[in-house]
């Protein structure tokens, strides 16, 4: 082969390559377009669980009663044309409400044998509603099927089908009768939402929307195997070295006990965000990367989802709590610290 066809053959990569940014820009403003036909408002919200459900991974919502958590999830299945189940989560709710269980049932023969019953974990979409209110042993039912995307009941393994997402919610007004989830379960969530309350344009727009109808307008723009393929394509992104080192540096500057961190830490941090954080950080930067028609992860993307990332991955301690700091407060204060002390 001659460096002419050398030549040829990496002109036609790049038209590709370009091509298929090209579409997968175009699909995500379609299902962004669709969405905004049920949801008012929430630019925000929207890109970042879409690109959760391009990057494979979960989400935890929080926001108060009544600011479409459930309306957002529903119009996204319907947009994606999945399946989609919401558990209410309460005190007397059961592992087995959520997973499903073995049972006996008879045959037309007359004899006995135990069936698996699917419990609604089993659709592509999730939205796992007011999840802090389930006890510690119904939230552990969540841990392995968010984790990897599979059941275990009676000893037997039952996989989920792709794409598989899970949306959480959670009032963070409301805490009696309710039960922090674990440290290893908020892990598993890519990233933690904030979902704010509209303004006042918007809450007449949302009033308006509402008044003939409740149900959502939404309309299948893409399928499943589309979002596989997205994902797909999502890990082809290239990440330079350079913001590579700074992403990881950004989480390891989160832990006040190591040698080498941030003087941000050391003054307002508990403790930091696991290695998982580093690969949500990436994972979700190359999809936003490609939802912006970039083939390569910049310092911009990595700013952007390191608000989401670390959320609920980091902890802040009393100081930050005198000085009236949020954790997107200190979030902030890591970044400028580790541009100055990486790039």
């Amino acid at each position: 082969m001659d460096k002419k066809e050398n030549a040829t053959n990496a002109k036609t990569n790049f038209a590709t390559e370009k091509e298929k940014v090209k579409r997968f820009s175009e699909i995500v403003t379609k299902i962004k377009a669709e969405i905004r036909k049920d949801v008012v408002g929430q630019e925000e919200v929207v890109d970042n669980v879409v690109i959760a459900i391009i990057a494979g991974g979960n989400v935890l919502l929080e926001g108060v009663p009544g600011v479409g958590k459930t309306r957002l999830v529903r119009s996204l299945g319907r947009t994606l044309s999945l399946p989609f189940a919401r558990i209410q989560f309460t005190p007397d709710l059961m592992p087995a409400d959520v997973t499903g269980s073995n049972v006996v049932e008879k045959t037309a023969d007359g004899k006995m044998k135990v069936v698996f019953q699917k419990g609604p974990i089993f659709a592509n979409l999730i939205l796992a509603d007011e999840i802090n209110r389930a006890t510690p042993k119904t939230q552990s039912a969540m841990l392995e099927v968010m984790q990897e995307h599979k059941v275990t009941v009676g000893g037997e393994t039952y996989k989920m089908e792709e794409p598989f997402f899970v949306l959480a919610t959670e009032n963070p007004i409301e805490q009696d009768g309710t039960y922090p989830l674990p440290e290893a379960q908020m892990d598993r969530f890519l990233f933690k939402i904030l979902m704010k309350f509209p303004q006042a344009q918007e809450i007449a727009d949302i009033v308006k929307m509402t008044q003939y109808t409740l149900d959502e307008h939404a309309e299948a723009v893409v399928s499943g195997a589309d979002i596989l393929e997205m994902r797909e394509l999502s890990k082809e992104v290239l990440v330079a070295e350079k913001v590579l080192n700074y992403a990881v540096n950004l989480i390891s500057f989160t832990h006040p006990e190591l040698e080498k961190t941030s003087s941000t830490a050391k003054k307002y941090l508990k403790y930091g965000a696991s290695p998982r954080g580093a690969q949500a950080l990436i994972t979700s930067a190359k999809a936003r990367a490609l939802m912006h028609g970039n083939y390569n992860v910049s310092y911009e993307d990595i700013d952007a989802l390191a608000y989401p990332v670390l959320r609920h991955r980091i902890k802040i301690n009393y100081n930050a709590i005198n000085e009236k700091l949020t954790v997107d407060d200190v979030i902030a204060l890591l970044i400028k610290e580790t541009k100055s002390l990486t790039k």
